[in-house]
């Protein structure tokens, strides 16, 4: 189903995941097994639906890919405290923690120190990320058309509420204004990525990224919450639309500004301010009080991320600046739109 479709009202078939059955206007819990840990303590993959009274499209949302990012666990959550199967059309699989292993040891990788988001589309009898990525392909990813998939920043770096996504896609560019983060980045996907492989297998997918690992930023949760409802209700499962989206900036290309010096770094820079170049970002100094210098921007732009870490060496990525594009025209424009 394509966003803005009318769903076709009437009873609905039961869904059925890895043996479960899941009637119409209802909702479940399901486990599926992954594998044992060492001592023989089993290890699943947490996976919610809630099915629909009437037909309508089938939707995921995966959050905790990387084990130590916590806000997207936050947002479905509070996404599913406000869907009730019994009003809904169609679907929704989540997956609010799809690293467990990472999740339980507050570890971005798993224990063979893979990152899952390399690993799709998986293998049935390849390495434990890989059979991770096989699991989520075949049990959840395959069965959808439209995907969200939540993120933060990782090695001690906030990000501002962002969506990346191929914005060149008319569904998805739609999407991405419907969510309404602050800033929708044009972005190629990244080999053995989950969306990557959910693109391929036919969903359209946005990725969303805000906070920082380890941490609950509730401005990132409240506006990745606030995008996830906008999006179930464009597509058709939320009966009533919610509050309209604030206007979304767009660019095609982001910057990191690396540090000058070694030393200690004092942000100038605030997540979500437009700059231009050559405004201050930071300065530097060493532990006498000196000053060592100053980190000026190359290019204007939305600042969508920084470095939380006061210590840096000559080199490190301090800001993250994002060049605005003047609208979103030149989506709109595209050839292959």
């Amino acid at each position: 189903m394509t966003p803005g479709d009318t769903p076709q009202r009437g009873r609905r078939e039961p869904f059925t995941l890895a043996d479960e059955v899941i009637r119409p206007g209802t909702k479940a819990k399901l486990e599926l097994p992954i594998a044992r840990l060492m001592s023989g303590t089993p290890v699943a993959l947490p996976v919610l639906v809630l099915h629909g009274r009437t037909e309508g499209p089938t939707m995921w949302i995966t959050a905790a890919v990387h084990g130590d990012e916590l806000c997207g666990v936050e947002i479905i959550r509070r996404v599913l405290e406000v869907l009730d199967p019994r009003s809904m059309c169609g679907t929704v699989i989540a997956v609010p923690i799809a690293n467990v292993h990472g999740f339980n040891t507050g570890d971005r990788y798993l224990p063979d120190r893979r990152d899952l988001n390399r690993s799709f589309p998986g293998s049935l009898r390849g390495s434990l990320s890989s059979r991770i990525a096989h699991l989520m392909m075949t049990e959840v990813i395959a069965r959808c058309s439209v995907g969200l998939d939540l993120h933060t920043g990782s090695d001690h770096r906030v990000n501002l509420p962002q969506i990346r996504a191929d914005l060149e896609d008319p569904d998805t560019l739609d999407l991405a204004r419907t969510f309404g983060a602050p800033i929708a980045i044009h972005s190629r996907t990244r080999d053995g990525s989950l969306r990557q492989a959910a693109t391929e297998a036919g969903s359209t997918v946005l990725l969303y990224e805000a906070g920082e690992a380890d941490r609950f930023d509730e401005y990132a949760i409240a506006a990745g919450t606030a995008g996830v409802l906008r999006v179930l209700a464009r597509v058709g499962i939320r009966p009533v639309d919610p509050v309209p989206p604030p206007g979304v900036r767009f660019s095609r290309t982001t910057k990191w500004v690396r540090a000058s010096r070694s030393g200690i770094l004092h942000l100038d820079a605030v997540l979500g301010d437009e700059i231009t170049a050559g405004e201050r970002l930071a300065t530097i100094h060493d532990p006498f009080g000196k000053r060592l210098g100053t980190v000026a921007a190359r290019t204007g732009g939305m600042i969508i991320g920084h470095t939380q870490r006061p210590l840096v060496n000559r080199g490190d990525a301090i800001v993250h600046i994002a060049e605005l594009e003047p609208s979103d025209v030149l989506f709109r424009d595209s050839p292959t739109s």
